[in-house]
Formats: C-alpha cells, structure tokens, sequence
C-alpha cells in the first residue's frame, strides 16, 4: 500500500507524495487526520452547546477537559509518528485543505 514519508510531504501544496517504503508512516498520517478532524468538530459543537447554555457547569467542566487531554494525546501521537500540524491539513485539490 503506498504511504508517505514526512520529508516527502510538500508544505506548499500540502499533497501527499506515495512511497511503497513508508506505509506505516502515511497510515499514521492519514488516521491523525481523521482523528483531527474529528476533533475540530467535536470542539465546534461543544463550544455551540457551551453557547446555547444547554450544558450545565459541571458538563462544561468535563468537557473541557476531555477536549485539552485529546489535544494533549494528539500532540504525543504527533511527535512519536514526527509530524506537524501541517502534514495533517491534506490538499483536497478542487475542494482545498481538509483542515
């Protein structure tokens, strides 16, 4: 399965170069992505309901901190796989960055 080493990946266009070699890396790129992504939006409607006062303090507090230790899992997966932020916002081509 080709996969993507991060040295290959370009930071101006933010497309993926395949190589067979580095499956495991590409594979770890692409589930941090989806885990991202995931994130984001799950922090969106959290900060929606925080708005829409339909949590009650103690809920906000958890959530909070449900939010802050994902990001903090994110940030060690990050680094132990060596990839940064930008390797996780792949080009779509006519639809953009992902993130």
């Amino acid at each position: 399965m080709p996969s993507v080493k991060p040295e290959e990946l370009s930071q101006k266009s933010g497309r993926i170069n395949l190589d067979p070699e580095g499956a495991e890396q590409g594979l770890a790129q692409l589930v941090l992505t989806v885990i991202e992504l995931l994130r984001q939006l799950v922090e969106r409607q959290a900060l929606r309901r925080v708005d829409g006062g339909t949590l009650t303090e103690e809920e906000i507090e958890r959530l909070g901190v449900a939010l802050m230790n994902l990001e903090v899992k994110m940030d060690e997966l990050k680094d132990i796989f060596e990839l940064e932020d930008d390797d996780l916002n792949i080009d779509l081509g006519p639809l953009g960055n992902l993130l």
